[in-house]
């Protein structure tokens, strides 16, 4: 009996040494799917394998699941995963075929049968090597998948972060073309069944006992194919385009706060429910307002008379009034005043605001000025 083929060398297949980081292997992903597509080479039998090789390849490399398994898969090869040297089998089965079974493998290294059924279709084999009539084949229908999730970072006015408010948000989102309604097909045209994958919107590759299960690339996973293609998805059945997503902002939000959309990202496949927006907040720095928690911080300047002789100066807030705040006499630079309540709310708690006087002097004085500045310090003992 011939030996039991062994497993694609996917690294090999993208051309991508084994420590190829995601974007390596997206990289070679894209550039081998472009120069291969059944598009560009009409007719092309050969073609047309080599995409489905690179396609089947990055769906399990791209996948840092998948790709963790099929590296735990080739490693296992030292363990009699694949044909033995001279093309023989390990005895134990009829005519030294011992009818291969990841069960053997349990034990010493975890429940190998489960870890390779997460990433393969594992077909029972008859006699004669084929598929019995119990194996997953191709004709398996394409399950429903939830959409991927997408991630945003939305930058927020400082105000709007401490008060709360109301933003708008424009992002970008793969959806079902309203032209076609999804199907691909120009409108009052049909649909035909995808003979790529008979319908099923998966292609399985066979690799001895085993086969890799991944979506068409003719039909993009839907099973059918249109006869004339929608002119505004050019067929695919979906369009990337702008929405615009409203969002309530709530009261005292950080840098780093994240919000879950349910239902806002990508759609899903075969009839499976779309995945979640997730949009993380960056707060815009103030001009005048730092903050510290629910603390607001601000720096106020005075002149040398207020803080000589004390004063009262009116302060902003976060609400936007003004707080009258008195400075006492003798007053030195950098000095802090708490005005309490005046910070962020959130929940049952209210941070203060903290303002810090900063003394300013005057660059130059007019005659008046200095006049009345040495008359100051000749009265109060001071040598200039």
């Amino acid at each position: 009996m011939a030996a039991a083929a062994k497993a694609k060398d996917f690294y090999r297949i993208l051309g991508v040494p084994e420590k190829a980081d995601g974007d390596e292997i997206k990289k070679a992903y894209r550039k081998l799917a472009k120069k291969y597509h059944p598009d560009a080479n009409q007719g092309d039998e050969t073609a047309a394998e080599r995409f489905k090789e690179v396609g089947e390849a990055y769906s399990v490399l791209s996948d840092p699941q998948k790709r963790k398994q099929y590296d735990q898969m080739r490693k296992l090869g030292s363990f009699g995963f694949g044909p033995r040297p001279g093309g023989g089998r390990p005895p134990g089965g009829p005519g030294g075929d011992p009818g291969f079974s990841f069960d053997d493998f349990q034990g010493g290294f975890g429940n190998i049968s489960d870890l390779f059924s997460s990433l393969f279709d594992l077909g029972k084999r008859g006699p004669d090597g084929a598929p019995s009539s119990g194996s997953v084949s191709q004709t398996a229908r394409s399950p429903r998948r939830k959409g991927e999730n997408v991630e945003y970072v939305v930058e927020i006015p400082f105000l709007t972060a401490a008060k709360g408010g109301k933003i708008s948000v424009d992002v970008a989102i793969t959806e079902d073309c309203a032209t076609c309604g999804g199907d691909g097909a120009r409108p009052g045209t049909s649909v035909k069944r995808c003979e790529e994958c008979k319908g099923t919107g998966n292609i399985s590759f066979g690799q001895g006992g085993f086969a890799v299960k991944r979506p068409c690339p003719a039909c993009f996973g839907r099973g059918k194919l249109p006869e004339t293609p929608c002119s505004s998805c050019s067929g695919r059945g979906a369009v990337r385009q702008q929405r615009k997503i409203s969002l309530n902002v709530r009261p005292g939000v950080e840098t780093g706060t994240k919000v879950r959309l349910s239902g806002q990202g990508e759609r899903g496949r075969a009839g499976g429910p779309p995945g979640d927006l997730i949009i993380t907040y960056k707060v815009k720095p103030h001009r005048f307002f730092t903050r510290d928690g629910l603390d607001v911080h601000v720096s106020v300047p005075i002149n040398i008379v207020q803080a000589t002789l004390g004063s009262k100066i009116k302060v902003r807030t976060i609400s936007g009034k003004r707080v009258v705040l008195t400075i006492p006499e003798g007053t030195q630079s950098g000095t802090r005043f708490r005005i309490r309540k005046q910070g962020i709310e959130k929940g049952d708690r209210i941070g203060d605001q903290f303002v810090e006087v900063v003394v300013s002097v005057p660059d130059k004085l007019s005659d008046e000025d200095r006049k009345a500045m040495e008359e100051f310090a000749e009265a109060s003992g001071l040598k200039h």
